[in-house]
This record gives structure tokens, sequence and C-alpha cells, in this order.
């Protein structure tokens, strides 16, 4: 699509109405075809065509992510043999659950991206690098690669990690665009400072995120971002996407959220009484996927904390947006009065020149209480105490601190990267729920 035809430049009033169409055909798909919906809208006697409008999407139930792990089967759709694809979510909060993708699923997911990548002012004669993985039954690295491929721009797989290989792959096909975590950014301007790599002269030009945040909620840069920022002045995109819901929304040159796209999803911004908050104010995110041949969802609670932004973008999108990630719901710490989400305690951090690598462990304190451990390893040259600084770094940026203990860098890296894990895990949450 381009701005002419593109629903996200049409108004709200049309946006609204336009998906409120596909709303009905997907609760339509839904009750012929969905084992678990089916059951679900017989047992809370709903009639689907009372469901009418985005408002009355509160009068159905919401789908969690225990239901996606007990009955997972029950959510496809279509007969196995139409799937052509098979995928996991990464476990964040249990056990992996399994999402079959048909072929037209495929290509939902490449016009996602392509949209997401046209946000970031990406198009035909652009090289993306690409930092990220295609294996492992992974979404997103095959998102990323179907979307270029629509878009028209060219593609360099990889795949994560290995600062060597990805600067000698810049040096050599010279690409304009990065696509990886934010956090790995660090690691490649320190390889290129300790091997006289002259990396602002470089070919990149544009870095797209994901996974980790960059900016605060009223999207100014966050400490990661600044830092990244004040090293390399290149472009910075964050994103935001998820497994379950299929999409991917990305911040346009504008750094004010990110872009929904109305015809693949529908999104709800969800208080504490599971009402809808009103716009502007965090809240969990909810999710109905539109299109969705093979696993398509209604009213998915992500988990994740947001708020929605309405007003028009300076790009001329008139879509809803949203705020950067405050963190996920069941990560919530309640510290010394103070309410934190682990990003927060990243951000603190993926900054501090001496921290090599880290994990945080969340656990009951005697009085009953969150205790938050900070797990350090130190890069080698760091011979002082370093329990003071941090502590004090964590008091200006959180007003709390935690409490800090140094481990070896190499026992850190164990417990952070697990042999069958395709993402670090920075979180354990040893509470008892």
């Amino acid at each position: 699509m381009n701005t002419n035809n593109d629903i996200e430049f049409l108004s709200a009033a049309e946006i609204k109405k336009y998906q409120e169409g596909l709303l009905h055909k997907a609760l339509a798909y839904l009750s012929a075809n969905s084992k678990y919906y089916q059951r679900l809208f017989k047992a809370h006697n709903i009639d689907i065509d009372d469901i009418k409008t985005i408002e009355d999407l509160t009068k159905l139930p919401f789908t969690e992510k225990k239901d996606l792990q007990l009955y997972n089967d029950d959510f496809l759709c279509c007969p196995k043999e139409k799937i052509i694809d098979y995928i996991t979510t990464s476990g964040t909060l249990g056990d992996p659950v399994t999402f079959g993708c048909t072929d037209a699923d495929l290509e939902r997911l490449a016009y996602n991206e392509m949209k997401s990548f046209k946000c970031a002012g990406l198009g035909s004669g652009n090289i993306v690098q690409l930092m990220t993985t295609m294996d492992k039954r992974f979404m997103a690295g095959l998102a990323y690669f179907l979307g270029i491929r629509k878009l028209g721009a060219g593609i360099i797989r990889v795949g994560n990690g290995i600062p060597e290989l990805q600067w000698d792959t810049i040096q050599r096909i010279k690409p304009d665009t990065i696509m990886c975590v934010p956090s790995f950014i660090l690691r490649l301007i320190q390889y290129a400072e300790e091997h006289n790599i002259d990396y602002k002269n470089s070919s990149i030009k544009r870095i797209i995120g994901i996974g980790e945040g960059l900016r605060e909620q009223d999207f100014s840069l966050n400490l990661l971002g600044k830092r990244i920022k004040e090293k390399w002045d290149v472009e910075l995109f964050a994103t935001y996407s998820s497994t379950e819901m299929g999409a991917t929304f990305s911040e346009c040159q504008y750094g004010q959220g990110g872009h929904v796209h109305p015809e693949l999803i529908i999104v709800e911004i969800i208080g504490e009484d599971n009402q809808p908050v009103p716009d502007g104010e965090p809240g969990e995110v909810v999710v109905t996927t539109l299109g969705v041949e093979g696993m398509p969802l209604l009213r998915f609670r992500t988990g994740d904390i947001a708020a929605k932004k309405v007003e028009k973008c300076r790009c001329g999108r008139e879509s809803y947006r949203l705020t950067p990630l405050v963190g996920r719901k069941n990560n919530m710490i309640k510290y010394k009065g103070t309410t934190l989400y682990p990003p927060a305690i990243y951000d603190v951090l993926d900054n501090v020149e001496y921290v090599e690598n880290y994990f945080i462990e969340v656990r009951d304190s005697m009085a009953g209480t969150d205790e938050v451990v900070v797990r350090i390893g130190l890069k080698p040259e760091v011979d002082w105490n370093v329990e003071k600084d941090l502590k004090d770094r964590f008091r200006s940026r959180l007003r709390v601190a935690p409490i800090v203990e140094v481990l070896s860098a190499a026992e850190i890296q164990k417990v952070i990267f697990p042999a069958k894990s395709r993402k670090p895990i920075k979180f354990i949450d040893n509470r008892k729920k």
C-alpha cells in the first residue's frame, strides 16, 4: 500500500469502522473453525452477532497464556496439512506454545513486516543486516526476512552474536541498516574500538532494535538509547512484537511510539479492573488478531504494560501508537515501597562500563515482601569494590538500591545463556505466587 490507500492514513473513525468489519469476519471464522472458541462461546452464552463494535469486545472473556498451554491443539482453525511452518514462543512466562502458520499466515507476516520496515524509512535499495536467528522455531527472524524480501530491500542473514563476523560482513557488503537487540550494539562498538574499526564512518546509518526498549514513556531516549547515540550517531528505531499477535509495531522517523497496523490487529489497553483504561494511561496490552488463518486469537492478554497514543502522528498516520513497554505485568516488583519493572534495572546495568554481564533475582523476604538481588560479572580490569557505586546509580535512577552480589563473568554467563534458550535469561522470579 502507499499513503493514498493505506488504512493507517485514514481518519480514526474510518479506521474503527474498517476494523469492526474485520472483527465480525474474525468472530465468524472462530465460531466455525476453532474448537477452543466454540467451547468458550457456548460456555458463556455468547452470540457473536451481539459483538458489533470495538467497545463490545468487553463482553467477551480474555484468552490467557495458560489457555494456549493447556489447549494448544484446540486453537488450530484449519487442517494440519495446511500448516507449512511451525513456530514456538520463547517461553518467557512458562512452557513454550506452538503456533502453526499457513501459507496465508506467512504472507500476512511478510506484509506486516514490510509495513513496519517502511515505517522505519526502508525501501527498495536499502540493505539490512539481520542479527537475529532464523532457526530454533523462532518467528521473528523469519518474519523479518519475509518482510524485507517483500519490501524489495537487500538482506544479509548473519544471525546473532559474533561481533567479528558482524563487522567483517559490514565491511564487505556495506549494509545501511542493522537489526538486532539494542544492548548488542554496545558490544559491536566495543569490538570496533578495540580493533581500530572506524565504525562512526561505516556504511551503517540506521539501527532497528528488537526485544529491548530504547525510549522512556515520554519517548526520550533511555540510558541505553542515549549511550548508543552518544557513541554512534545513527538513526535509532524501536519495535514491539510478539509471536502470539503475529505483528510488529515500529516507530516512524519521529520516534513517538510503535505504529499499530489496524488491518492486522485490534489492541485494547486494560486496567486492573479488566476494563479499558482512558487513552494515554498505561495498562495491559490485549490483542485480537485479524486475518490469521492457522491460530487466530481473541482478546489475548500479552502481559505487557504500555499506553495507547491516539493523536495524529507527525508522519501523517492516524492509526494509534503504543508507548514503549513499561514492563511485564507478572514481573512487577514491589521493593521498599517502590514499584519496579526489570527493564528499568536493565537500563541502569547496561550503562555501567565495568559490568560485563548480569542477571536479576527476585525472591520473598523474611517480611513477606519482594527482595531484589542483582548478580553481576565484572570486566577483568576492575579491582575495586563496586557495590557502593552501583547502589548510588540505582538510587539516583530508581530511588531504591537492590542487593548487589559479584560473581565471575563465567558463572553469570552459564545462568543467562542456558543450553536450550533462544534469549538471554536476565530475570529470575523465585517468589511464591
